[in-house]
């Protein structure tokens, strides 16, 4: 008999489930991962957006390349992915549709963006068209309220929505026609480039788009008006009603 290990030929798949050449160049990503934390373990949150990367979401097999990757237990790993939200357990759309529906969103409009677009894609949260183009996602807050209701696909910001427009970027996506954030990036990329930029791999967007807009500087341009400053910490922090609070209201 020969000495070549049974079961496995050039190209076959590996006990994680990769090919050879997938898991080769898996192998090599993690190795830039783990470099940049000085324990391995560390790396987990990155790790998993990288075999979301390539998988379109963290999968059985993702889990376990993560586990013996890490020395970790796949059950660790698990335990981590099922506890973050941008981690999916099952195939995600080429496109995260995010609607922020807390309260300032929902008052300004997030619910009724939200009951368009459950009706309009004919799916609910958490659920992919059948096209696997838009993966419906409710979000709790997307930490930009001063441009409410907002609207995020791949956590690009799409401010000042409404039911109208919201359904139109959904077309537009769905067409494959390109759609142009509101701020950050000029462009969209997909569900996978993008947990690639998660896991620490830049594509080279970080200049594109603008800074801060407007709406997010109108209480810095107030104090400006207004000459307000907030007084340094030391002894004027411990002045009473006339410390520090009372020095930024004057």
């Amino acid at each position: 008999m020969g000495t070549e290990p049974v079961g496995r030929t050039l190209g076959q798949t590996h006990a994680t489930g990769y090919d050879d050449a997938t898991r080769e160049r898996l192998v090599a990503d993690a190795a830039a991962i783990i470099a940049r934390y000085p324990r391995q373990q560390s790396a987990l949150l990155p790790l998993l957006h990288l075999v979301q990367s390539e998988d379109g979401y963290v999968s059985p097999r993702g889990i376990t390349f993560a586990a013996e990757t890490l020395g970790l237990t796949t059950a660790e790993v698990s335990a981590v992915a099922t506890f973050y939200t941008q981690y999916k357990r099952h195939p995600n759309g080429t496109y995260t549709v995010g609607v922020c529906t807390t309260a300032l969103c929902a008052v300004m409009g997030g619910d009724a963006i939200w009951e368009e677009l459950v009706e309009h894609l004919g799916i609910g949260n958490d659920e992919t068209t059948a096209d696997g183009a838009i993966t419906l996602e409710r979000v709790e807050c997307n930490a930009a309220c001063d441009y409410a209701p907002v609207v995020m696909v791949n956590w690009e910001f799409f401010d000042n929505q409404t039911p109208t427009s919201a359904a139109r970027l959904a077309d537009d996506l769905r067409a494959g026609r390109p759609v142009t954030p509101t701020r950050g990036a000029d462009t969209v990329v997909t569900f996978k480039d993008m947990s690639r930029v998660l896991a620490g791999f830049p594509d080279g967007r970080a200049d594109e788009g603008g800074a801060a807009g407007p709406a997010t500087l109108a209480g810095l341009r107030v104090a400006h008006e207004h000459g307000w400053a907030a007084a340094p910490f030391g002894d004027e922090a411990h002045d009473g009603a006339e410390g520090t609070a009372g020095k930024v209201a004057k």
